[in-house]
């Protein structure tokens, strides 16, 4: 793995409609004195972004080129239509394919659920949108509606349109990636953020600086277990004997000897 003294700092890129915030803040709290620097890019920018060396890991959309980038599948997003709110769909909770058949359904150029001109429910419109922000204006304008991962509809929010989940549509899925050649302990760190691992647990940095704190409990651990044992054989005589401490088949001295004083002593009382 690359020296991390090389790669003082940690560059994210990540696509519209994922969030990094979580992660980034057990980041800050967990590496404190590593800077990570947030690069935002257009949702077919965000491989490219990888490839180029641009960033150190990113928060993209699958699929990525799997013979260059490594990638964590992360969740699968729900797929909604988007559409004015006095449109008819807005009565349904949840809409079919089959009941766009009949609607113009917009395929922007930057569409992030791998539909094709054979998958794409409805009517094409005449023309591809650039991006789904030129479709979103087209949709409050009434032309037609536009199937996206429940993000981006998030994202591209306003008061006159809404949405509902498209039930056994295309969807989306997350992933954290980078370059298979550079994973680096700070790439290492990041995952073990991303899974939930514990700074114990991790496999980066925080388990590094973790170590030299377990070891000399570790070690005054090792050294506390023969001094119990040089003692009066307690543990050690429970499991030959079978008795409690004190009893007297256990066989110690002071075992034994606590015995014999117990029988002389009964018939004083």
């Amino acid at each position: 793995m690359t020296d991390m003294q090389v790669n003082p700092s940690f560059r994210l890129v990540y696509v519209p409609g994922v969030i990094p915030g979580k992660w980034v803040r057990v980041w800050s709290e967990r590496l404190p004195d590593v800077p990570l620097e947030l690069l935002a890019v257009e949702s077919g920018d965000g491989e490219r972004t990888l490839r180029e060396g641009g960033a150190d890991a990113g928060l993209v959309r699958l699929p990525v080129d799997k013979d260059v980038l490594s990638a964590i599948p992360l969740y699968t997003e729900t797929t909604v239509v988007v559409f004015p709110k006095d449109h008819w769909l807005a009565a349904a909770e949840e809409v079919a394919p089959a009941d766009l058949a009949e609607e113009v359904v917009f395929h922007p150029l930057d569409d992030t659920l791998g539909l094709t001109a054979d998958t794409l429910p409805g009517r094409p419109a005449l023309a591809r949108p650039d991006s789904t922000a030129d479709a979103i204006e087209l949709v409050a304008a009434n032309v037609g509606v536009l199937l996206v991962p429940q993000s981006l509809a998030r994202l591209h929010h306003r008061k006159d349109l809404t949405y509902r989940p498209v039930a056994e549509a295309p969807q989306s899925q997350v992933a954290l990636s980078w370059p298979q050649e550079r994973t680096t302990d700070l790439v290492e760190e990041f995952i073990g953020i991303v899974r939930g691992r514990t700074v114990n647990s991790s496999r980066g940095r925080g388990a590094g600086q973790a170590t030299p704190e377990a070891q000399p409990k570790k070690a005054a651990a090792g050294r506390g277990k023969p001094q119990q044992k040089a003692g009066g054989q307690r543990s050690g005589a429970q499991k030959a004997g079978g008795q409690k401490p004190g009893g007297a088949k256990a066989g110690g001295a002071k075992a034994g000897g606590r015995g014999a004083a117990a029988r002389r002593g009964r018939p004083k009382r």
